[in-house]
């Protein structure tokens, strides 16, 4: 039997509701699902920390009448960002501190700053990030201790880089290096030689690492190579994505020239991150791969407005970055090539253009690339955890089974993508069915 379930007309319900406060309903105008076609009038219940049950209002199932459900214009799954760094900068450590990091006592500063940062970035509706090194994997316990506030955290612990690559702080002795990355004590670590480079994989392991992040092209702020830089030989890409995999894991490569990009390809990446020499022949690799595209405009486009003291090598291949980016992009939209959001964000200044809680401008540059509304949010929401292969939940979509990770809106996204850029739109979040954010 089912019935047609009364709407509440007490703006005051609250969440959870009901007598068993484990199991609540949500009424929105507008329920958007993260894949598929939107629905009006919808419902949704939770129970415990997954959705249970969702569809139309007028088909809910009778047995949920003794439960209260309570009303909202919009609401989606909570959104992703498959590409962030936490690690204090602009505060504990400036754009340009080499040394601070390996620093003592540096670790427990950049720990006390994240947690406001974690904070802004669940409370602007990224109720999931992967983290592409950093430190987000090491505050991740307290989160889920519910000692400080913040998203689900995927994080690759320290990227791999080869000695003098991209993830190598350049301008450091060797030595130090190569003893903080032994104790796990910054967000990089290099190694060199198959051998290396598989004991790196199982380091990262070792310490909690869902994902494992590779360096396989020189970058723009590393100080002595260039972005058309490939690193990492066959032999190596290839031995740290199967030694990934022995442990259900997959590998996120940093890649921007294209025989970067092609090698990493070869040698089984999930995804391509930035991306920016993306061609044809690149394009249709990924989708024979079944890659997905990570392209992080909102670093690039942030960090050439922003006024960092950049090291003036930085700062030129930041500027020849810029408009390979947009057209990378572009093409990528146009040749249907999956794509998940991920900004790059690291800032932890509040003001500023790539700080923690901004992740969502990245949707204003993926229509500008070409996509609908309906596609951005898709690219927000269903796609990311599919960069963490096996260890991803399920999570995303507002599907019966799926995690309770949920944000309600209160105007139409598909109508104009921007309110999703400003955390005041954001009414609501639920992180596995608890309300962390409400009027």
């Amino acid at each position: 039997m089912q019935i047609r379930v009364a709407l509440p007309t007490d703006t005051a319900d609250r969440y959870p509701v009901g007598d068993d406060t484990s199991c609540y309903g949500i009424l929105a105008e507008v329920l958007i699902p993260g894949r598929g076609e939107p629905l009006k009038n919808g419902a949704l219940v939770v129970k415990d920390s997954t959705i249970e049950w969702v569809g139309p209002q007028v088909e809910l199932p009778s047995e949920y009448s003794p439960i209260r459900f309570s009303r909202v214009s919009v609401l989606m799954p909570g959104m992703w960002d498959a590409h962030t760094h936490f690690e204090g900068t602009g505060v504990a450590v400036g754009i340009r501190d080499s040394m601070k990091p390996f620093m003592p006592g540096t670790s427990t500063l950049i720990g006390a700053v994240l947690v406001d940062d974690m904070r802004r970035t669940l409370m602007a509706g990224f109720t999931s990030v992967r983290e592409l090194g950093g430190y987000a994997g090491e505050v991740a316990p307290a989160i889920d201790m519910g000692r400080i506030v913040g998203p689900h955290v995927y994080s690759a612990m320290s990227l791999l880089s080869i000695t003098g690559g991209h993830g190598d702080v350049q301008d450091v002795p060797l030595q130090t290096m190569a003893d903080a990355c032994a104790t796990g004590s910054i967000s990089s670590c290099v190694c060199d030689g198959v051998d290396g480079c598989i004991k790196a994989v199982r380091q990262q392991i070792r310490r909690g690492a869902k994902v494992i992040k590779i360096c396989s092209t020189g970058g723009t702020l590393s100080l002595n190579d260039q972005p058309e830089d490939t690193q990492f030989s066959p032999e190596e890409l290839r031995a740290i994505v199967q030694e990934a995999k022995r442990s259900s894991r997959v590998v996120a490569a940093h890649a921007h020239g294209k025989p970067g990009i092609m090698a990493a390809l070869e040698a089984g990446v999930k995804s391509i991150e930035h991306g920016v020499y993306l061609d044809q022949e690149v394009a249709a690799k990924m989708k024979e791969k079944d890659a997905i595209l990570v392209p992080t405009r909102h670093i690039v486009e942030g960090l050439a407005a922003s006024d960092d003291d950049l090291d003036p090598r930085q700062r030129a291949k930041l500027e020849r970055t810029v408009q390979l980016s947009r057209d990378s992009i572009k093409l990528a939209v146009k040749m249907g090539v999956k794509i998940a959001l991920g900004t790059d964000t690291f800032n932890s200044v509040e003001d500023h253009p790539v700080a923690h809680g901004k992740n969502a401008m990245e949707l204003r540059y993926a229509i500008e690339a070409g996509m609908t509304p309906l596609q951005a949010i898709e690219m927000a929401t269903a796609n990311p955890p599919e960069t963490l292969g096996p260890q991803a939940r399920q999570s995303g979509q507002l599907k019966a089974g799926f995690d309770a990770d949920l944000i309600a809106i209160s105007s139409n996204p598909l109508e104009d993508i921007e309110v999703l850029m400003d955390p005041d739109n954001i009414t609501h979040v639920w992180k596995g069915g608890v309300l962390f954010k409400s009027p």
